[in-house]
């Protein structure tokens, strides 16, 4: 089994999340591997973090992340939370940085057993988002579902951080719109020429929403903590909640809120659980997986 790793199926706020250790390797994890785990109820993911040794200075480790459909996403902050989680317990410290494609995160595991990442500044050029065409004020787009005169979702915000969001405010429950019929629309609208993160967020007070999200690469997840960054921000930035709020992600099986802060030198941290629930060894090139628990009964 020497082209077996660790890895560990974990979750951030129901994110579900498998951290595989490709540190002292050159290979990566493959987008076969990632299809087959996918495929798998108990491996079945949102996102993979495969920690790597670092590649910059100063930093802790290269972190590649993957989609369920075997693509490439930059950024995944209740992935992060869950390195930050597992290397934590396995060294002792708790605070770290990471390298990304999306850029340098630091995050830090507090006493309480929360963990914050920095998920660095956000970005709303139309062209760096990036949006097919441009558009002066990218807090409100020109992107509807439903008929032109009474449009069932309309008017997202549309912004980066690190990747492609859109959020479509609404006034009821997010949990009410049919967000799996109209995701893979929106997520494949020619206006995101990258795809872009669907989210739905509704204002609960000045300083909460509440938001549910199809993910781009993964579809109807149960949180995503880059959508709630983009939720947060937007919200801010159109006047609809102060620069602080928590967010209740609505389709997440566990109640405890995201905490997300806008800070005044534009950098938004995340706060929030990770949670272990087995660990395994995995190839990462094909996917084959066995659970420590049971080495041998459960060889796929």
């Amino acid at each position: 089994m020497a082209h077996f790793v660790e890895f560990a199926r974990m979750n951030g706020l129901g994110n579900k999340i498998l951290v595989v250790d490709m540190r002292g390797r050159t290979d990566k994890v493959t987008p076969e591997a990632a299809v087959a785990l996918n495929a798998d109820p108990q491996t079945q993911f949102d996102q993979i973090m495969a920690i790597h040794d670092p590649k910059a200075k100063g930093t802790d480790a290269w972190i590649d992340i993957l989609n369920s459909d075997g693509s490439k996403a930059q950024a995944c902050g209740n992935g992060t939370r869950c390195v930050v989680q597992a290397l934590a317990a396995e060294t002792g410290r708790k605070a770290f940085t990471f390298q990304t494609v999306a850029g340098i995160l630091n995050a830090q595991e507090h006493a309480d057993g929360t963990i914050s990442v920095d998920m660095g500044k956000p970005v709303f050029a139309w062209d760096k988002i990036p949006l097919a065409e441009e558009f002066h004020d990218t807090s409100r787009i020109e992107l509807q579902i439903g008929p032109i005169d009474a449009p069932v979702l309309h008017s997202p915000s549309a912004m980066s951080m690190g990747n492609p969001h859109a959020i479509f405010w609404v006034t009821s429950d997010p949990m009410e719109f049919d967000l799996e019929r109209f995701g893979p629309l929106l997520e494949n609208h020619p206006i995101f020429p990258e795809k872009a993160n669907i989210s739905l967020a509704q204002v609960t007070s000045r300083s909460s929403l509440r938001t549910r999200t199809w993910e781009r690469g993964a579809g109807l997840t149960l949180a995503c903590g880059s959508a709630a960054c983009a939720a947060a921000v937007s919200a801010a930035r159109t006047g609809r909640t102060g620069r602080t709020v928590t967010i209740d992600v609505a389709s997440s099986p566990i109640r405890q809120p995201l905490v997300i802060e806008w800070r005044n030198d534009d950098h938004v941290v995340m706060t929030g659980p990770a949670e272990w629930e087995w660990s395994g060894k995995v190839d990462p090139a094909t996917g084959h997986f066995t659970r420590d628990e049971e080495p041998e009964a459960l060889v796929h």
